[in-house]
């Protein structure tokens, strides 16, 4: 949470991304760090539902599976002081609480990441696009809708048409102000970067000890 020198940003620089969003960890070794994870986890959760109806259901799936993920850290922090550690003690035991809460919280957040990626690339390509259902609907198709049944297909169709328009999401991430969108977009990029390689590092931990699941909700 730094302006582009490296400092403090000044009330004129602050945006979502640099002054109230706390980054996700650094994954090392292809470790996450629960904490930072959970706590980074929650702002996301906490800006989506700034958005409107439309990420009402993520931002509810999002906090029930923080939750259910903070309870198992609580038992032994020590133990679970890295995802990895918490999710494959879970496995050795049979179990799937922590596991499936994990799987759909990164679900979740690949969803706002391939949303917020493709409001990035349109930006890049000059394009500024004011309409951000198409972005919802391609970043839906690419990461939850695989695992969503009919009705919940059917759900999130309706929900879209009332996406924000970019103008309305570039002011709510800009913390209200106007004629900010070039900070936040920079800002955007810093975080996706860092979100991405958890999310990736996640679905490796997933895919290296046959986690995955494709069952439908």
């Amino acid at each position: 949470m730094s302006a582009p020198n490296g400092g403090i940003p000044s009330e004129e620089e602050k945006n979502f991304f640099n002054s109230v969003q706390i980054p996700f960890p650094e994954v090392i070794d292809g470790k996450i760090d629960t904490l930072q994870f959970l706590e980074s986890s929650k702002g996301v959760a906490s800006l989506i539902d700034k958005f409107g109806k439309v990420f009402g259901p993520v931002k509810y799936d999002m906090t029930g599976n923080i939750e259910k993920l903070t309870q198992r850290y609580d038992t032994n922090k020590d133990k679970h002081m890295y995802l990895n550690n918490m999710i494959l003690s879970e496995k050795e035991l049979g179990g799937n609480y922590a596991t499936d809460a994990l799987l759909w919280l990164r679900r979740a957040l690949h969803f706002i990441h391939k949303f917020f990626h493709c409001i990035l690339e349109d930006s890049r390509q000059g394009k500024k696009s004011e309409d951000l259902i198409p972005f919802l609907k391609k970043a839906y198709k690419e990461t939850l809708e695989a695992y969503h049944g009919w009705m919940a297909q059917k759900c999130f169709g309706l929900l879209s048409r009332m996406c924000p328009s970019r103008s309305e999401l570039m002011r709510t991430l800009a913390l209200g102000r106007e004629n900010r969108e070039e900070a936040v977009l920079r800002e955007m990029a810093i975080f996706l970067q860092g979100l991405d390689s958890n999310i990736q590092a996640i679905i490796q931990l997933y895919l290296e000890n046959d986690l995955e699941s494709n069952a439908k909700v």
